[in-house]
């Protein structure tokens, strides 16, 4: 089982070496803030992976942080994309 757990973090590892290429390369700025989402996804599916192996439960606040922090983030890089700003104040009206 562990040589499943093995080859599953090894593939999630390539990926998130392709999603910073995008991240580098990104020909725009959304495929840019994509590539960061799925990156954050991956980053807690390694994490998910090694509480598995480790046999603890002392990841999942940690898997919990890294999706909130992600879905944040992408929705603030679009909420930007769509109106140039990410807070808006009365004083921007």
């Amino acid at each position: 089982m562990t040589v499943i757990f093995n080859i599953a973090l090894v593939i999630l590892s390539i990926a998130m070496f392709c999603f910073l290429y995008r991240v580098v390369k990104g020909p725009s700025v959304a495929d840019r803030v994509i590539a960061l989402d799925a990156m954050g996804i991956c980053l807690a599916g390694i994490v998910a992976i090694f509480s598995i192996i480790l046999e603890t439960s002392a990841f999942l606040e940690v898997i919990l942080l890294i999706g909130i922090l992600a879905f944040l983030g992408t929705v603030a890089f679009a909420k930007f994309l769509q109106k140039g700003v990410i807070i808006e104040r009365e004083r921007d009206r």
